[in-house]
């Protein structure tokens, strides 16, 4: 587990608050999650399965950024105005999942200040993890000599 794992991120008492919105979902292989461009009103945690993220390049086939597992969150552009997906997100196994509803997690986050400054951590944790990875994944793909090693 990555340190922005929710088991990781988040104390006890905060997440089990957050998971007291949770919805179960499962999406079978192939499952488009979302598509970079569109609005960004909920968000998900992997219980089992494999989701790709993946960045449009234009004249190219989206290029795969990260494959993210059990514990990780699916989804942070939820959480900063527009509210739009910076990249897509596509089922590569069955997948099972908690599903959260962006305007609640919010509210959540408005009514009580140390929980939302917990969760904006986490987050941002993970935008930092995720742009990382496709800096790294991009040099990979497009560099003359690619990126090497991290």
């Amino acid at each position: 587990m990555t340190s922005t794992t929710l088991a990781s991120a988040l104390p006890t008492e905060y997440r089990t608050r957050l998971m007291s919105l949770a919805r179960d979902v499962s999406f079978d292989v192939g499952t488009r999650l979302f598509e970079e461009g569109r609005h960004a009103d909920r968000f998900w945690i992997i219980k089992t399965g494999t989701v790709a993220l993946d960045l449009h390049v234009p004249g190219r086939r989206a290029a795969v950024i990260e494959s993210l597992g059990h514990g990780e969150l699916v989804g942070w552009s939820w959480h900063f105005p527009p509210y739009v997906w910076h990249l897509g997100a596509e089922a590569t196994s069955p997948v099972r999942a908690y599903e959260f509803d962006a305007d609640a997690v919010r509210k959540l986050c408005e009514e009580d200040p140390e929980f939302g400054r917990a969760v904006a951590v986490w987050v941002g944790k993970v935008v930092a993890h995720r742009l990382h990875s496709a800096r790294i994944r991009l040099l990979d793909l497009y560099a003359p000599y690619g990126s090497g090693t991290k």
